[in-house]
């Protein structure tokens, strides 16, 4: 019997014979209203207040036209809910029945038969309430009364003697990213966002089970489970993981067992590029009498994870060692999918996670200002090999430090830690983002009048929550292994040199400071958390921004209100005149402004990865979209790939070679982040200019003999590459080779920047191969080939060489693909 088959066999048996058992209220019929009116409108759980009203067509949908505008009024305003259930005569003979609710966004009283239950104040924390005493046979009603978080954060807020900075947001435990981001909407919302459950139970129930990997080798790894069991009733009980069970004598209340687990020649689990992702199922039980009391299901992977700081004579690395091997990390930031985050299915989860892995990523930072993401989110990182950095849910802001407020930050770590920490793609855990790097540099104490006493005291606040109150809760809730932690990110701001020589960085000289890509030549970290560029998303992501007759047009003041960073079209602008010829037609426009935003990132990409292993990481801002939007995301909010996430795939193959112009010397780097070792390598250079004709071939040797992490090899002067030859008519095909001539990675120089580039017309000629296939050719350089249509192709963006033809997949049968390229922006 294999162990697939075992796990589910295990799990239905016991599952039939559970004393103890499950059932959702979220399918029930739910009702909701505006506590002023007496009319009720049907609601859908998990949902939010605003989708309810666009469900009953009060409201209009925000993310179309300016309509955002209009529902700002439902912050301001209380909202009920309620649904009525029956409990039969034989479920009332359970010795305990808990109310369950995983997520309620974010003030609330929960009353069952008019009786007031329980008062929440938290969006990120489960809420478990025994109802045995107000539960009866027959109809139950149940109501929540949702108070404006808007409201009570501007009450909160008077009670600190100074102005704090995005006040009342930083006041409530909600999503920040819902009072608006520089690319998402302010849509404050409220309701019951995840599932409401009733469970029944008798005798005992797991409350809770994390797995220590305390030593893992070939031969074996050594686990222990700590489980959680609260029992009705002292005795013996039997306690086990999979087949193999332990007599336990138990207490009444909760008892913490601890179950050691060997696995005998283990696989690990892998990060991308490393090998497979391998997981283990179990099944965690307690017995009675014979009878299953009640089970958990679990699945991990075994794996090591350490973040290695230590000093050298440029200052302190930072880098994971994963399994004993420093990786480095190739990936991205992630925002929430959706600002409606119900809205968020297991199938955009795990295609967006998919992307990563086929843009060869290993790492996702969850930032600081949306949620702690759905299970499905984690379970496709398992799945795919994704380490996951996990913020915090803080962001740039200053945070309060009264008990209430530490007390509840306390219960919120440990419902997530508690949820989360079994996944093997959790590598760190964050205290926050850009809150340091606030406090000390954005200059709100100047903003607000602080005085001295006002700044000391967001100081000491800062360091009591991120210095004391969450790394105690994670000691006391995370097995020892798990427990890395990093306060802030970054832990420096971008201004200082030290940025650079220690921690993680967050570069923003390049869109904020307005200074050209080439900057990040020089601004080199140890880390790269977080830096980006904007670029528009595709045309068919731009339509949907309008409820009808899309007006596609810069000036167009729908596609002004789905740019939400004040001096986005100005910024995009500047950087596109240095760069590009500015096109005047839109859809040419829209092009360009994604080979900008790609152009951007792959000089800092490729910056970072000549650095190696000076630089150990490379996580740019940002993979996703929570609404249709202009911003910095790879991947726009329908799902359609960007420029750069086409890019993002080429920069991050696990073997490149790349290229650095410096003082006249053309330098080579060939970089190697996978397991595989290669011997004796060349690169082979061709010049060839852009009809196809081949001035130039000659190859290089590195200095050293194996790739195993970087080799550069010696500089060649420029001059004598191209010789007479017109540098804006011709560029360098590269190939690094191994030692048996065999190609292991290839890439292109261009000496110019694209608008100086002096391109012939291509004679693009598309032939159909299949249905979902097809075979694209040119007579000379096509750059930048942009294949149009509301569909996935394997490669866009690319540049297609001169008298040469590339294969593409398509995600949908097509009768016919448009193309663009450079050249037609340039006439």
């Amino acid at each position: 019997m294999n162990k697939i088959f075992l796990f589910a066999f295990i799990f239905i048996q016991n599952l039939i014979f559970s004393q103890n058992s499950e059932r959702n209220l979220s399918s029930e019929k739910w009702q909701f209203k505006n506590s002023k009116d007496n009319e009720w409108l049907s609601a859908t759980v998990p949902g939010t207040v605003h989708l309810d009203l666009m469900n009953n067509k009060i409201i209009p949908d925000p993310y179309k036209d300016e309509n955002e505008k209009k529902v700002q009024w439902i912050e301001n305003e209380d909202w009920d809910y309620q649904t009525s259930f029956i409990i039969s005569e034989n479920e009332l003979k359970n010795q305990n029945i808990d109310l369950i609710f995983n997520g309620l966004d974010t003030f609330c009283e929960i009353y069952l038969n008019g009786k007031l239950l329980k008062t929440t104040d938290n969006m990120f924390r489960k809420w478990e309430i025994p109802v045995m005493a107000n539960i009866k046979a027959g109809e139950n009603i149940l109501q929540i009364k949702f108070k404006s978080a808007v409201n009570i954060g501007k009450e909160l807020a008077k009670k600190v003697p100074f102005t704090m900075p995005e006040s009342p947001r930083s006041f409530v435990r909600k999503a920040q990213y819902q009072f608006g981001w520089d690319w998402g909407p302010r849509l404050v919302t409220a309701g019951i966002w995840k599932d409401v459950k009733l469970n029944f139970w008798n005798n005992a129930k797991l409350e809770n089970v994390k797995i220590e990997q305390k030593n893992i080798s070939e031969q074996l790894a050594n686990l222990v489970f700590y489980t959680e069991v609260f029992v009705e009733k002292e005795g013996k009980y039997h306690v086990g993981i999979n087949s193999n069970f332990k007599d336990y004598s138990l207490t009444k209340g909760k008892n913490v067992i601890e179950i050691p687990f060997d696995i005998k020649y283990p696989k690990l689990w892998q990060p991308n590029g490393f090998g497979a992702a391998y997981t283990y199922q179990f099944a965690v039980s307690i017995f009675q009498n014979d009878t299953i009391l009640d089970q958990k299901l679990l699945e991990t992977g075994l794996r090591t994870v350490e973040l290695i700081q230590e000093k050298d004579e440029k200052g302190k690395s930072f880098y994971f060692k994963v399994n004993g091997n420093p990786m480095y990390a190739k990936g991205t930031n992630w925002i929430p999918g959706d600002s409606f985050s119900p809205r968020m299915t297991k199938e955009k989860y795990q295609k967006l996670i998919k992307d990563c892995k086929d843009a060869n990523m290993n790492m996702i930072r969850v930032w600081g200002g949306g949620i702690y993401e759905d299970d499905e989110f984690y379970k496709a990182c398992d799945e795919n090999g994704i380490l996951v950095w996990q913020d915090f849910m803080f962001a740039g802001s200053f945070y309060p430090s009264d008990d209430d407020f530490l007390n509840n930050v306390r219960e919120e770590v440990r419902d997530q830690v508690n949820r989360l920490q079994n996944h093997p793609s959790i590598a760190l855990w964050c205290g926050n983002n850009e809150i340091d790097e606030a406090i000390v540099n954005w200059g709100y104490q100047k903003q607000f009048n602080y005085t001295k006493d006002d700044s000391l005291q967001v100081w000491k606040d800062y360091k009591k929550l991120f210095h004391t109150v969450i790394p105690d809760a994670l000691r006391e809730n995370l097995t020892s292994e798990k427990n890395i932690y990093w306060p802030t990110s970054p832990s420096i701001g971008w201004g200082h040199k030290e940025s650079l020589t220690e921690g993680d960085s967050h570069y923003w000289g390049v869109w904020w400071g307005e200074f050209p890509f080439e900057i990040y030549n020089e601004k080199v970290p140890r880390f790269a958390s977080e830096y980006g560029f904007q670029g528009m998303p595709s045309l068919e992501t731009m339509k949907s921004m309008f409820s009808q007759n899309p007006d596609l047009s810069l000036e167009n003041s729908v596609i002004k209100a789905h740019e939400k960073n004040a001096r986005g079209f100005h910024i995009i602008d500047e950087y596109m005149k240095r760069d590009y010829i500015v096109p005047v037609d839109f859809v040419k426009y829209n092009y360009v402004s994604q080979l900008l935003q790609a152009r951007g990132m792959q000089i800092a990409i490729e910056a970072h990865r000549r650095a190696k292993p000076y630089n150990m990481g490379t996580l740019y801002w940002q993979l996703n979209d929570c609404w249709p939007v202009i911003s910095w995301s790879s991947i726009d909010y329908l799902g359609n790939w960007k420029a750069l996430h086409y890019q993002v795939k080429r920069s991050f193959e696990n073997q490149v070679i790349l290229t650095e112009e410096k003082d006249g010397d053309l330098n080579f780097f060939a970089v190697n982040d996978g397991i595989e070792n290669f011997e004796d390598v060349s690169v082979n250079i061709q010049v060839v200019r852009f009809d196809g004709k081949i001035l130039n071939e000659i190859s290089t040797v590195p200095v050293g003999k194996k790739l195993e992490g970087i080799l550069q090899f010696d500089p060649i002067k420029i001059e004598s590459l191209t010789h007479d030859s017109d540098i804006n008519e011709v560029f360098l095909k590269l190939t690094l080779k191994d030692k048996n001539e065999n190609s292991i990675a290839e890439n292109h120089h261009f000496f110019s920047k694209p608008k100086d580039l002096k391109l012939a017309k291509p004679n693009i000629k598309v032939r159909k191969v299949s249905s979902t296939e097809i075979e694209i050719s040119t007579d000379v350089l096509a750059k930048d080939v942009y294949l149009m249509g509301e569909k996935h192709f394997s490669d866009n963006f690319f540049d297609l060489l001169p008298k040469t033809s590339k294969r593409i997949k398509l995600s949908k049968p097509s009768e016919n693909v448009e193309v663009m390229s450079l050249w037609d922006t340039m006439k």
